[in-house]
């Protein structure tokens, strides 16, 4: 598998790439293409053409959940769709993989942090899987589905508001998520933002790939000062399961960075980066 970063909040020093506060990474396995998340911009796109990836062939976008860092390129993206033929390439949907509620409209007070396009727009530019179950993309790479909470110091505070039945519901992000990699020296695993608890997606992807060993962690993982309780079971948590290396990015603060390389060592990320596994 190789895994190229599109956007992040940096970019790798070497390189002229744009940055912002969102995620988006494009991974290549058994001859499939696979957007996961596309930010909050058009620089996904940008990035993309800077790197000589073509995203016009894209099999399958994946989102992390449904906030606005991680969707809002999906416009853009359904422009890049519609142009596919005029550009000489073969009009297909890609697949649009996502949890359940991941497309309800979410909100912080009165601020709207969701998804732009709502779920029935969507179809008429994607081929639709939504499903909080897993979803095996390719022989080796899963979408894990809703994670299950496990543990008593992660996501123990709704982040605003989602729209469920036609009322205002508390936001756990039941709809966030990751993907797992069954690499020959353990799991990769990609997060988005994280709000599941980094600790909770590790336990559920070694559940579902049944593979106990971790290589690598990638993404987001929602540590933005976080109280000391949570920072101290985090790092404890990582050090036992003697993850190998973690590339921390995103959400994820320069001081919970340095608390967690006391437990894992940390590798740099920005736009650019490229990763790959066997």
């Amino acid at each position: 598998m190789k895994i190229t970063v599109l956007v992040d909040n940096n970019t790798i020093i070497d390189r002229y790439l744009y940055g912002e506060p969102g995620a988006s990474f494009f991974i290549e396995d058994c001859g499939k293409r696979i957007l996961f998340d596309v930010g909050y911009s058009d620089i996904f796109i940008k990035n993309a053409h800077k790197l000589n990836i073509n995203l016009y062939d894209t099999d399958f976008i994946a989102i992390s959940h449904g906030h606005n860092d991680h969707t809002w390129g999906l416009v853009p993206m359904v422009r890049l769709c519609s142009e596919a033929p005029a550009e000489n390439f073969k009009s297909k949907k890609p697949v649009l993989l996502a949890h359940t509620q991941t497309f309800k409209s979410k909100y912080h007070g009165t601020e709207m942090i969701g998804s732009i396009l709502t779920e029935d727009v969507l179809r008429d530019y994607f081929e639709m899987k939504l499903t909080d179950k897993p979803f095996w993309i390719t022989e080796n790479l899963v979408f894990l589905g809703e994670i299950e909470r496990t543990n008593s110091f992660e996501n123990k505070e709704p982040i605003g508001k989602f729209m469920n039945n036609g009322a205002k519901e508390d936001d756990f992000l039941r709809d966030d998520t990751a993907l797992a990699y069954k690499s020959g020296a353990g799991l990769v695993i990609i997060t988005g933002c994280s709000h599941s608890g980094i600790c909770n997606i590790v336990e559920h992807a070694k559940k579902i790939c049944n593979e106990n060993r971790v290589a690598d962690i990638i993404g987001g993982l929602h540590l933005l000062n976080p109280d000391k309780e949570k920072m101290e079971l985090t790092k404890e948590y990582l050090k036992q399961s003697n993850i190998k290396k973690l590339h921390a990015c995103h959400c994820t603060d320069l001081h919970s960075k340095i608390e967690l390389s006391e437990a894992v060592e940390i590798g740099e990320v920005g736009a650019g980066l490229t990763l790959e596994y066997k």
